[in-house]
């Protein structure tokens, strides 16, 4: 027997909802083709949708959704319309004008920061309410860049007094001993991503005045030790390359009125061979303590350039297809 099949008509305003849904040079259209099997014409201000019925209702769902933030003055991205097909496969793409909504804060420049994807709505809540989150997940899904935008509102409400981003020195191959120049310069390539997520949201100039004052610290992790952090957002970036004593110390390090923001990914980790990762450690002693927060990102929710997810899931397949 054969499935059934359905057609749906959606009626649009002018020419120019049909450009913002389609994209530049059908750009969108053809994404959501390649991904939903059904018929999409359009004539004028008409859409019509022919195929099996589930995916008729699949994409009945998605274009309403889709059309409905065009509407509301939402500018579509190809990286929107890439997950809001995702979501549309299992009906959820209703669950996109939430998440586009409202918006954290502003960069300097006045563009508004949005959350992108569900893993990372649920990654600002779990931050909002608990004193200690691990975000975890692969590259490119906005682990640390969230927790500095978060970071930032935090100081300017006045609910911390200042931020301290730290990162391990770990990096892959090479040793921090040869670069040329004190060790502020030495520091500074491996704490890059941390300034760059801080100068969009504040601004060269603001950054500045923030570090000379001291409300914003970027150090090594070995800078924490015998310290006590009071009312202050501490953001811990690349996590998996601490040892478990350096996690355990850093932890630890948690003073009244602070919050702190674990980030790591656990495929990348560029500690010596027959070294724990502390990130890796601290997930399995700590997750029963109710009051952590542990937030797992999923290659859906990568919001970097639609091939870099392609990349990661692709290696991601190499490395379960090698075990």
């Amino acid at each position: 027997m054969s499935e059934q099949t359905a057609s749906i008509r959606i009626t649009l305003q002018n020419a120019g909802e049909a450009q913002s849904l389609f994209g530049p040079q059908d750009g969108f259209l053809k994404i959501i083709e390649s991904e939903i099997p059904a018929i999409i014409d359009s004539r004028e201000a008409e859409l019509t949708i022919r195929g099996a019925e589930r995916e008729v209702d699949m994409l009945g769902q998605l274009f309403n959704v889709l059309l409905s933030l065009v509407r509301s003055g939402y500018i579509l991205t190809e990286r929107d319309v890439q997950y809001a097909v995702e979501l549309a496969k299992d009906f959820r793409a209703d669950q996109l004008l939430d998440l586009f909504k409202g918006e954290i804060t502003t960069t300097f420049r006045g563009k508004p920061i949005r959350v992108k994807t569900i893993g990372q709505k649920h990654y600002v809540t779990t931050i909002k309410k608990r004193d200690i989150v691990f975000g975890i997940g692969p590259a490119g899904t906005g682990k640390t860049y969230l927790a500095v935008v978060l970071a930032v509102t935090a100081l300017k409400e006045g609910s911390v007094k200042r931020i301290i981003l730290t990162r391990p020195a770990v990096e892959a191959g090479e040793s921090l001993g040869f670069l040329p120049g004190d060790l502020q310069e030495k520091v500074d390539p491996y704490l890059r991503p941390l300034y760059d997520a801080l100068y969009d949201v504040m601004g060269p100039d603001q950054v500045a005045k923030a570090l000379e004052r001291g409300l914003i610290e970027i150090a090594p992790l070995a800078y924490m030790r015998g310290r006590t952090l009071d009312d202050s957002f501490i953001i811990l970036d690349e996590a998996q390359n601490t040892t478990p004593e350096q996690m355990k110390m850093f932890l630890t390090r948690l003073g009244f009125g602070s919050k702190m923001v674990i980030t790591g990914d656990v495929t990348q980790i560029d500690l010596p061979r027959g070294k724990k990762s502390g990130l890796i450690e601290a997930k399995a002693i700590l997750s029963g303590i109710e009051e952590l927060g542990f937030v797992y990102f999923v290659e859906q929710d990568v919001v970097r350039h639609s091939l870099v997810q392609k990349i990661i899931v692709a290696y991601d397949r190499s490395a379960e297809n090698l075990q």
